[in-house]
């Protein structure tokens, strides 16, 4: 089985200092072929540490409408509880699955504005990740989540 080091870009965007990639190297499957580029960075809250993740909308992201389809919202959302893993968890987000996200869409986002989910580790246990976040655009938020990641031991 490959490492997240065979498998991912985690490393430093220049072009964004205080960030790093969140890439697949495989651009081909979905987090490329869907998503586009990925950035993420940790950030202190009253909290604690939560992990920012940041797409950048293009015109393949729109709906009808004219805002990002709720779909690469989820998406994000999706994405980014393994990111906050790696960030500000135990560092290792594979192998895991999504066992459960729940997502209220609050408002709609602008496809002219880069996209960040921002998550937070709950609680982190031998087996599960319980992470609750929002997804953000400036002032403007989109959505409310959670979500419950099972972690995998490596065999």
């Amino acid at each position: 089985m490959a490492t997240d080091d065979e498998l991912f870009d985690f490393s430093p965007d220049p072009e964004n200092p205080g960030w790093h990639f969140w890439n697949l190297k495989d651009e081909t499957i979905f987090n490329g072929a869907v998503m586009g580029k990925l950035i993420t960075r940790k950030e202190s809250s009253s909290s604690g540490a939560r992990c920012r993740l940041r797409m950048f909308p293009e015109r393949r992201h729109e709906n009808l409408q004219g805002v990002i389809h709720g779909a690469v919202t989820q998406s994000l959302i999706d994405i980014s509880l393994f990111s906050a893993m790696r960030v500000v968890g135990t560092g290792n987000a594979g192998p895991s699955v999504t066992v459960e996200i729940s997502t209220q869409f609050v408002g709609a986002g602008d496809p002219q504005k880069p996209l960040d989910a921002v998550a937070e580790i709950v609680q982190e246990t031998g087996k599960l990740v319980f992470l609750r976040g929002t997804v953000e655009q400036e002032d403007n938020r989109v959505a409310a989540y959670s979500g419950i990641v099972r972690k995998f031991t490596p065999r």
